[in-house]
């Protein structure tokens, strides 16, 4: 550990903010460094299909997606290192990394380290995490072929997963806190449909209270229903429970370094460019780590974009 490298750009995270961020500061000659991480290829890595990303109008997977930025940041010369950034320090210039394999410095940073599932928070689930308790139906999903099987949630993620599932398992319940779903007309649409063929129940006012097993795995859940004025407790037989409630940012190393809200790292948004400069000047943000409202390929892979020519300018300025 005992070399630091020094860059003039540092972009961390593999996702698509992180690769655009990359393609556009090599084309500038900025000679970044790309430093992965552990979620290589970020989120999309768990994702079967993409059909709206513009251009590519037969389905392509989130995998083969990710793959192809890689080659593109790797064919314009952008250096890739995979290692593990555990503290950081922007009160120095250049900007000092800490990484589980090495140091860098750095004259501009741009933060781009995604966000990961979240969880119920219930002691069984921990228990049965990889043993029935999944947050990607991609991954996951295929073990569970003519099998009856839950998922909780109720965005855009949630619909997807269901849907995904009903192709192959035997019953899908999909179980919702809520009332109504905040997922796209399109996926309520195609769900509409998988509830007429009974491939797809749906449980609303609904939450998992418990989830039940064995040495094998899961056997079936508690969930608690409300109804007008009472709760009604059903134990539901599945093998698998898919958890769909949103995402939490990889920002825990840049609490109390960066001005955050809610966990995600604010910028500045100016009109004039300057969009994606975080607290720091120098320090750049871009992805699902200041965006917890669009969440697409795109929207990351565009602030990518802005926060590699953000970094740009801010590096002529120091010249």
């Amino acid at each position: 550990m005992h070399n630091v490298k020094h860059s003039k750009i540092i972009i961390l995270g593999s996702g698509p903010a992180g690769y655009t961020a990359a393609i556009y500061a090599s084309r500038a000659n900025l000679n970044p460094i790309l430093i992965t991480g552990k979620n290589k290829g970020g989120q999309l890595m768990n994702t079967s299909e993409i059909e709206n990303w513009p251009g590519d109008g037969g389905k392509i997977s989130g995998s083969e997606l990710m793959n192809r930025m890689h080659k593109h940041a790797i064919q314009l010369k952008t250096k890739i290192i995979s290692d593990t950034i555990t503290s950081v320090d922007f009160k120095k210039k250049p900007f000092y990394l800490i990484g589980e394999n090495n140091k860098y410095t750095a004259d501009s940073i741009v933060i781009a380290t995604g966000a990961n599932p979240r969880y119920l928070g219930l002691k069984s689930e921990d228990d049965f995490k990889g043993k029935g308790v999944s947050t990607c139906a991609v991954c996951d999903g295929f073990f569970y072929k003519n099998k009856e099987v839950a998922v909780v949630g109720g965005g855009n993620t949630a619909i997807e997963e269901t849907l995904y599932l009903s192709n192959f398992v035997k019953k899908v319940y999909l179980i919702h806190r809520g009332v109504n779903f905040s997922a796209e007309k399109i996926l309520l649409n195609r769900l509409e449909k998988k509830i007429k063929t009974q491939k797809i129940i749906i449980y609303l006012n609904s939450t998992v209270k418990n989830i039940l097993g064995n040495s094998s795995g899961v056997t079936s859940l508690l969930v608690e229903k409300k109804n007008s004025q009472e709760k009604i407790e059903l134990k539901i037989q599945v093998s698998g429970l898919f958890v769909a409630i949103g995402y939490t940012p990889n920002t825990n190393i840049f609490v109390n370094k960066l001005k955050m809200k809610d966990g995600y790292i604010e910028v500045i948004h100016e009109t004039h460019g300057n969009y994606t400069q975080t607290s720091i000047p120098g320090v750049f943000a871009a992805g699902d780590v200041i965006d917890h409202v669009y969440r697409q390929a795109i929207t990351s892979s565009a602030s990518g974009c802005m926060a590699a020519l953000d970094s740009e300018r801010y590096l002529n300025s120091l010249t």
